[in-house]
């Protein structure tokens, strides 16, 4: 059972009454639960906190303290993070008895399937730049400073035909499971987050990672380029800055150990940026952007995503990125190929093409009833942007 607050409580009691063997909790919600009497962890055998170290950063350690004494002094207990350091070093005396380390890897050592790239982009190039990057095939996560940096990226990227679903700490709980899901079924393949996507959320095949704003420190940068070339997959991590924020990268990617390529991008037709994404830029026509709404408390942590089961389709040249979903609307293709209208639920694809773009801009599909005025609503299956709650 998932324990996490933002939610309503009713159904984590009903299945707690019915007895579960594994909770995965977060602390506030797992706390008010026990001091309701509707949760006791006097026969936890195992204990295991996950990303003990941010745990320590956002302050939950006192809640952490009190949910591990809870447990038996008998029980076994573990403590996960992919940087361990010594912020967490306290829990490790008070509840570890002659712990054993076991470590994958170094934290700071680069997984040797991703690569590391920064493109020196400035202000003005750099919504084209990540539209150029993100209209590949395949799955990318987006990562940005702050929660509004966030919801505007998505926006603007919808906008400009690529269908973006937001994550940060002004969503509701159901806004981001929301959210989460398009990413997952690939109703929409780019992720704009802030650093709450960082750790914990596991998506198959995401083949590219974008600090379209760069993170403040080293642990931050690892732990969001872990999203990608994971189990075994490879992937691409890329840094985009501008000439004043150069020096703060050089030394981020310095503390991180990482060699990144440095390539200056004045425009989104740099052919690097097709040989870091490859593939067919893909864009859908232009559809009114709605967003979720916001949470009366922007503190809920968000709940773990779910492991995809969808394995995407074969690989590219490239190996590493996969092929897009099909979306219920006409696509236009840069390059001045044309696209063909799809259908999410299995259909044929329709006879019909729209109109040849002559460029990056979007072409409206053929026949379609729907207005690019920001205040229409649409179902899900009518628009590639609505995934979201549709009031504003």
């Amino acid at each position: 059972m998932t324990v996490f607050g933002g939610v309503s409580q009713k159904p984590q009691v009903a299945a707690l009454r019915r007895g579960v063997d594994i909770v995965v909790a977060c602390p506030g919600r797992l706390e008010d639960l026990i001091a309701q009497r509707h949760c006791s962890l006097g026969a936890v055998e195992i204990t295991v906190l996950d990303e003990a170290d941010h745990m320590a950063d956002l302050g939950f350690l006192p809640a952490v303290r009190r949910l591990l004494g809870a447990t038996p002094t008998g029980g076994q207990r573990l403590l996960f993070s992919a940087t361990l350091d010594n912020a967490i070093d306290s829990l490790v005396r008070q509840f570890l008895h002659k712990p054993a380390v076991h470590e994958a890897d170094s934290a700071q050592s680069p997984v040797g399937t991703m690569t590391h790239h920064v493109l020196q982009v400035e202000r003005e190039n750099r919504v084209p730049v990540l539209v150029a990057l993100t209209s590949a095939p395949g799955r990318t996560v987006v990562f940005t400073r702050t929660k509004y940096g966030a919801r505007a990226l998505a926006r603007q990227l919808t906008r400009a035909g690529v269908p973006a679903v937001d994550l940060h700490g002004d969503l509701s709980q159901n806004a981001r499971d929301r959210n989460l899901e398009a990413f997952h079924s690939g109703r929409a393949e780019t992720l704009v987050a802030t650093d709450i996507a960082a750790r914990g959320i596991h998506v198959d095949d995401v083949a590219l990672v974008v600090h379209a704003d760069p993170p403040a420190e080293h642990k931050a940068y690892l732990h969001r380029s872990g999203r990608t070339a994971r189990a075994g997959n490879s992937g691409t991590v890329i840094t985009l800055a501008a000439h004043a924020q150069q020096r703060d990268v050089a030394q981020l990617m310095k503390a991180a150990a990482i060699k990144a390529a440095i390539t200056r991008v004045d425009s989104a037709d740099h052919p690097v940026l097709a040989e870091l994404a490859p593939g067919e830029r893909t864009l859908v026509a232009a559809a009114p952007v709605t967003t979720a709404p916001r949470s009366s408390t922007s503190s809920t942590p968000a709940a773990p995503a779910r492991p995809s089961d969808d394995r995407r389709g074969n690989a590219s040249s490239r190996g590493r990125r996969r092929g897009r979903r099909p979306v219920e609307r006409a696509r236009s293709t840069t390059g001045g190929r044309s696209g063909q209208q799809q259908s999410n639920g299995g259909g044929s694809a329709s006879g019909s093409k729209p109109a040849r773009s002559g460029g990056r801009g979007r072409t409206p599909s053929r026949g379609s009833s729907h207005s690019p005025s920001h205040g229409s609503s649409h179902s899900p299956s009518h628009s590639a942007a609505s995934f979201s709650a549709r009031s504003r």
